[in-house]
């Protein structure tokens, strides 16, 4: 899974990067000139891996793991229109978006309108998304009646769809808000539209407003009242002081400031609910792994994420909940008292699963 980081330059959003991901990149350094984004690599913090790896002593312990891309947006880019093709076609690369917004007073800077940032990037995002839906219309429209029949049908339910959504892109609503069908996502796919991304905003805090954190992310909440998004005020520069602390001294540290977790943990959780993902466990001696799968998805999908030739040639999959793994303390004892079941391909993967595939050998 990869989150794109964006937000106007002096946002804090490399700051809020540093904090995801326990890096050190430089901070204020985008807001002149061109930069390659910032990329770190994170873990997902689990309890229930961290209990599988107790109870089945494995050689390796694998979490799931998120990707993080701190884009660089070169100052004045959103107000001018100015942002570049290929910083735009980075951003299209993200499966969902982490919009960051200045909400803290610098010095020297004008005071903070958190939501206002919000508002210039969204439409400079709503005005490339049309731009490409413009431009593919039009191509459409001549070029596209040529071909076989089929080339011809599909390039007409192609085109009906895009002159349906312009329209609203028009007039300022992002995809993600428009309730489209399953049918409508699948041929949108190839797009990488910008505003049918699944979007977090994080309000850039300072230590001062951290009291103030539950209120701020309610007013958001209220203020941006869109599909596939959620709001989360977060204090980037004490969350970097954290991520550099032992997790004894983190503990202390934010007892003092009245912080319940790390931003990490919390974000993550957010984005997965907004991609509509789960973790499921394979565990063994040889090792306990934690997957990503999506919310929906069957024993089947499930084989071929663990590897292609596990749903090539599924035979089944025993399940067993991590609740009743962990009650029961070993699969042996599982399958004695009845709770290790066998399902078939078309069963719908559950949250904390905890799965081995039986297969055919491919000859």
């Amino acid at each position: 899974m990869q989150v794109t980081i964006v937000g106007l330059p002096g946002s804090g959003k490399t700051t809020v990067f540093n904090a995801l991901t326990g890096g050190h990149a430089e901070t204020g350094g985008f807001s002149g000139g061109r930069a390659a984004p910032n990329v770190g690599v994170v873990k997902v913090p689990d309890e229930r891996l961290d209990r599988l790896a107790e109870l089945f002593h494995p050689r390796k312990t694998v979490p799931a793991d998120v990707t993080y891309v701190d884009v660089a947006l070169p100052a004045g880019a959103a107000r001018e229109g100015t942002i570049a093709a290929d910083v735009l076609a980075q951003i299209r690369n993200a499966d969902a978006l982490l919009h960051v917004a200045r909400a803290f007073e610098a010095g020297g800077t004008e005071a903070p309108d958190a939501w206002r940032d919000v508002a210039e990037l969204d439409t400079e995002f709503t005005v490339a998304d049309l731009d490409v839906i413009e431009k593919r219309l039009e191509k459409l429209r001549t070029s596209g009646r040529h071909g076989t029949p089929a080339e011809r049908e599909a390039n007409a339910q192609e085109e009906e769809l895009l002159a349906r959504l312009e329209p609203d892109l028009s007039r300022g609503q992002p995809l993600r808000a428009l309730n489209l069908s399953e049918e409508d996502e699948r041929r949108l796919r190839g797009y990488r539209f910008l505003t049918q991304k699944p979007a977090l905003v994080v309000l850039s805090i300072d230590e001062g407003r951290l009291p103030q954190a539950a209120a701020l992310e309610a007013d958001g909440r209220a203020r941006y009242a869109q599909a596939d998004s959620d709001v989360v005020a977060l204090a980037g520069k004490i969350e970097a002081e954290l991520a550099e602390l032992s997790s004894e001294d983190a503990a202390l540290f934010m007892e003092d400031l009245g912080i319940s977790e790390p931003s990490r943990g919390r974000v993550i959780r957010l984005t997965y609910a907004l991609l509509g993902l789960f973790s499921f466990f394979t565990a063994g001696e040889d090792e306990c792994r934690a997957w990503t799968l999506k919310r929906g998805a069957t024993a089947v999908d499930a084989a071929g994420t663990i590897h292609s030739d596990l749903a090539r040639g599924f035979i089944r999959a025993e399940v067993i909940s991590y609740p009743d793994l962990i009650a029961c303390g070993t699969t042996a004892e599982a399958r004695k008292r009845g709770l290790l079941r066998s399902e078939g391909k078309s069963y719908e993967v559950r949250d904390g699963d905890v799965i081995e595939v039986l297969f055919n050998v491919a000859r």
